[in-house]
């Protein structure tokens, strides 16, 4: 097993690693910016190195400063928790070449599923269904319009190099394709430095659906269950549960079977999830994008599989088999998991501010994985995710009843944030009955 890691975050994530890093004996290293010096991961950690100001470029996607810390405290291995630098195919394979363990899939497959256009092609090829949409990026606007007129609208245009629910539009007709297409395309080259552009069937009704994937270390690849990631503002996520209240056995058969192919196309190691899109009128899924990484609401996979997946990605990282056996996977209970983010609970704008009253709740079936505490300053620098609340229990309605509770007694002062919303979508007949797609936050609006 690796001795000593390296955890290339910050805030929740970075204190979760951290939490089952020091259970395993596994010597902790954070690394941190100036404006995270007072945060619970700096202070949690065996040992903490300042890399450099808050912005990101200069401090968490930094490699330099991040390989000369490893260096300088020993570190075996480098975990990179999500966003940041954890799907950088280059960063991955520097680390490998610097003689330090990457505790992730391999560089090729990050490169492979990285740009969505291969990833489509990929999956068809393995014979995963994919979305209706170009094979090819679509190089201008008039190859735009050829594509969607073929497709036909509505249609999704999205940044071929984008994730985390970036670098999308919706377009119903030619006329909202022209602009759309321009500023998808001037985002992309500005935030990914590659503006290829594809264009995707939009289906207004859907469900998003992603299933947890762990190739081992004996290059076998297992599938953990369904997440339902349905609840969504601006294509990103605040609610997950497993398993999904909207997939039968009989498509959750076809679905776990798809996302193994989908792994075992491109090689896949450690952890990492594959993202479909699910028609509920015809019961049909489709092929949306692969995550190279640890999501960010593994934890709810956790309860229903009773693993622990940052330890199974150390294991796979060390060489070593898991803790379960492959084939014997038994799914339990229900787990829903909330995000706690540093946001107006309307309008979803972000509030920055120092953190008053931190009161996490507490009881059966009750989890926080925080990143903040009471006295803590929420800077404008980094994403707004504050905590993650997860709730789990026998049924679906005792965990909803358990959540109404865990909201209720979440007391936060100082910093705008999202926790009224929950106590809405608790409330909210949709939600409740397990019948909601990605439309019900607008409709809740």
């Amino acid at each position: 097993m690796i001795e000593s890691l390296l955890v290339a975050n910050r805030g929740e994530i970075a204190r979760r690693i951290i939490r089952t890093a020091k259970r395993l004996g596994i010597r902790a290293i954070a690394v941190y910016s100036e404006a995270d010096a007072d945060l619970p991961f700096v202070a949690e950690a065996d040992e903490a190195v300042l890399i450099g100001p808050p912005a990101p470029a200069q401090s968490y996607r930094n490699t330099e400063a991040i390989l000369a810390a490893a260096k300088s405290t020993g570190a075996q291995a480098i975990h990179p928790g999500y966003g940041f630098l954890s799907e950088n195919a280059d960063f991955a394979r520097t680390v490998g070449s610097s003689g330090l363990i990457w505790v992730g899939p391999g560089a090729d497959a990050i490169t492979a599923m990285g740009d969505k256009i291969n990833a489509r092609n990929l999956m068809s090829a393995a014979g995963v269904p994919v979305a209706p949409g170009t094979t090819d990026p679509a190089p201008d606007l008039a190859a735009a319009v050829t594509a969607a007129a073929e497709i036909g609208y509505p249609v999704m245009v999205k940044a071929a190099a984008g994730g985390g629910g970036m670098g999308m539009a919706v377009a119903v007709d030619e006329t909202a394709l022209r602009t759309e297409y321009d500023r998808v395309r001037a985002f992309a080259e500005r935030m990914f430095a590659d503006g290829s552009v594809l264009i995707e069937r939009f289906f207004p009704r859907v469900r998003h659906v992603e299933v947890q994937i762990l190739g081992l270390a004996d290059g076998r690849v297992v599938a953990l269950g369904e997440r339902e990631c349905s609840v969504q503002r601006r294509n990103q996520k605040l609610v997950e549960e497993s398993p999904s209240p909207g997939v039968s056995p009989e498509l959750r058969s076809r679905l776990l079977a798809a996302a193994v192919r989908a792994g075992e196309a491109v090689g896949y190691r450690n952890a990492g999830t594959v993202e479909c899109l699910l028609d509920p009128a015809s019961g049909e899924f489709f092929f949306l994008e692969m995550n190279t990484r640890l999501q960010v609401e593994h934890p709810v996979t956790e309860y229903v599989y009773g693993i622990d997946l940052v330890e199974e990605q150390l294991r796979v990282a060390s060489g070593l088999g898991p803790t379960f056996d492959p084939d014997a996977l038994t799914p339990r209970g229900h787990a829903i998991e909330m995000r706690i983010n540093a946001e107006d609970p309307k309008r979803f704008l972000p509030g920055p501010g120092v953190i008053r009253t931190w009161v996490e709740p507490t009881g059966t079936g009750v989890r926080v994985d925080s990143g903040y505490t009471e006295g803590n300053t929420v800077t404008p620098f980094y994403d707004s995710l504050l905590a993650k609340l997860i709730v789990t229990g026998t049924t679906r309605d005792e965990v909803l009843d358990r959540a109404q509770e865990a909201v209720a007694a979440f007391q936060i002062e100082g910093p705008k944030n999202n926790v009224p919303f929950f106590t809405e979508l608790l409330s909210n007949e949709e939600f409740r009955s397990g019948t909601y797609d990605t439309g019900i936050v607008p409709r809740m609006r």
